[in-house]
C-alpha cells in the first residue's frame, strides 16, 4: 500500500524516520539503563572501567542501529551473502593470528578494539539464510536437497567457532538458524531427525570436548563435587541470587559482589549481581523489559509483507531470546556454564553493537513492512 502517494521503497528520510518504532527504541534505552547502572555499582561506584566505556559504546551503536534502520532493505537483501563472505573470512581469520583472552582465541586485535567475529556472524548467518530462503519456494523447500546449502552455511561458521572453543555462541548459531528454518516451512519430521540424530552422536561429541569443557557439565550436574574449582561460579552465583531475597539488599550494597566472591561479575553473572541487591522485583523487571522487546520484535517480523523481511526479523529476535535465556538460565544453574553474556547488561564492545545492528534491521524491517520484494530482488507495492 502507498504512503502519500509514495511506495516504501521511495519514502523521503524524513517520511522514514516518522515510521521508526520509537518506543521500541526507548525501551532499549531503559534496558541498557539499567546496564549501566549495574556497571556503575559493580565498579564500586565508579563510572570507570565499565559503566563510561559501555556509554560511549551504546551511543556510537544507536547512530549505526538508526543509519541502518533507514537503510532500503533492498540493499541488506543484494549484500546478505557478501556480509556473510566477510564475517566468515574474519572467523578464520581468528584461527590463524587471533588474540587469545581468557583462555580462548576469540578476538582479533585491530588496536583501538578487539572485534568478536563470531558475535557477528549472529547477524550475518541471519541475514545469508533470510536470502537464501525468501529466493525458493514452499516446493523448494520441502526438497532435502535445497536444505543442502543453508545446512553447510551453518556448519561452516559453527565448527569454526567450536575451535576457538566458544561452545555458548556455536549453539547460539544453530539454534538461531533452526528458528529460520522453522520460520521457513521446514517440516518438524527434520527437526525431529536431526534432533535424535544430534542424541545419538552425543557420547562421540563427548570424546572432542576439551577437558576444562567436561568439567563444566560434570560441575553443573554435582556442583558441589569441586566447591573450590570448576563448581565455584554456580555456587557462588546461586547464594548471591539467594540472598537477595524479594526485594535486595540494596543498590552497591551486595555482598557477594563487592566482596569479590562473584565471578565476572561485569559480564556472565551480572544477572546475579541485578537480583542480589534488588531482589526478585529487580530481576522480574529487568525480564519484564525483555518481554517487552521480544513481543515488539515478533509482532514487527509477523507484520512484514516480505518473505526476508520476516525471517531477518524472526532470526534477530530469536538471537536475542537465546542471549536471555542462555545467559539467565546458566546463571541460576539450569544449564552449564558456556559464557553467553546478558545482552545490553554484560560489558563488552562486539556484543553491544552486534545487538544493536540487529535491532537496526529489526527497526528496518518495521520501516518497509508493506514493501513486498519479489525472489529476485525486485519490490512491488500493493
Amino acid at each position: 500500500m502507498a504512503t502519500n502517494g509514495l511506495s516504501r521503497a521511495q519514502l523521503t528520510l524524513r517520511q522514514k524516520l516518522w515510521q521508526v518504532p520509537w518506543l521500541f527504541i526507548l525501551l532499549l534505552f531503559a534496558t541498557a539503563a539499567v546496564g549501566f547502572a549495574m556497571l556503575y555499582s559493580a565498579g564500586n561506584g565508579s563510572l570507570d572501567p565499565w559503566a563510561s566505556r559501555q556509554m560511549v559504546r551504546f551511543g556510537l551503536g544507536v547512530g549505526v542501529m538508526i543509519v541502518v534502520a533507514l537503510t532500503n532493505i533492498r540493499l541488506w537483501l543484494r549484500y546478505a551473502y557478501a556480509i556473510y563472505a566477510v564475517t566468515l573470512l574474519l572467523l578464520t581469520a581468528v584461527e590463524f593470528g587471533g588474540f587469545i583472552g581468557m583462555g580462548a582465541q576469540r578476538w582479533i586485535d585491530l588496536g583501538f578494539f578487539n572485534l568478536q567475529p563470531s558475535e557477528l556472524m549472529k547477524i550475518a548467518l541471519v541475514l545469508a539464510l533470510a536470502r537464501y530462503f525468501h529466493a525458493g519456494s514452499m516446493e523448494d523447500v520441502g526438497r532435502p536437497t535445497f536444505l543442502l546449502v543453508p545446512l553447510l552455511m551453518v556448519a561452516a561458521p559453527a565448527a569454526l567457532v567450536l575451535r576457538q572453543p566458544d561452545l555458548g555462541t556455536a549453539l547460539m548459531l544453530i539454534i538461531g538458524a533452526g528458528a529460520i528454518f522453522f520460520v521457513a516451512g521446514v517440516r518438524m519430521w527434520k527437526f525431529a531427525v536431526v534432533f535424535f540424530g544430534a542424541l545419538g552422536a552425543a557420547p562421540v561429541a563427548w570424546q572432542f570436548l576439551r577437558d576444562y569443557q567436561k568439567q563444566r557439565v560434570l560441575s553443573f550436574l554435582n556442583p558441589e563435587s569441586d566447591p573450590l574449582g570448576a563448581g565455584y561460579h554456580i555456587i557462588q552465583s546461586k547464594i548471591a541470587l539467594g540472598s537477595g531475597g524479594v526485594f535486595g539488599r540494596g543498590f552497591m550494597q551486595g555482598s557477594q559482589s563487592h566482596l569479590n566472591f562473584l565471578p565476572e561479575k561485569q559480564t556472565d553473572f551480572i544477572f546475579t549481581m541485578l537480583a542480589e541487591e534488588f531482589g526478585l522485583v529487580g530481576g522480574l523487571t529487568l525480564l519484564g523489559l525483555y518481554t517487552l522487546l521480544l513481543i515488539y520484535g515478533f509482532a514487527i517480523s509477523v507484520s512484514c509483507r516480505s518473505q526476508f523481511g520476516r525471517l531477518v526479523g524472526m532470526g534477530v529476535t530469536t538471537t536475542f531470546f537465546l542471549y536471555i535465556f542462555i545467559n539467565i538460565a546458566m546463571v541460576m544453574g539450569l544449564i552449564p556454564v558456556v559464557g553467553v553474556p546478558l545482552p545490553l547488561i554484560s560489558y563488552g564492545g562486539t556484543v553491544m553493537v552486534t545487538l544493536l545492528l540487529g535491532f537496526g534491521l529489526l527497526a528496518g524491517v518495521y520501516v518497509h513492512r508493506d514493501m513486498i520484494i519479489g525472489r529476485r530482488g525486485a519490490d512491488e507495492d500493493l
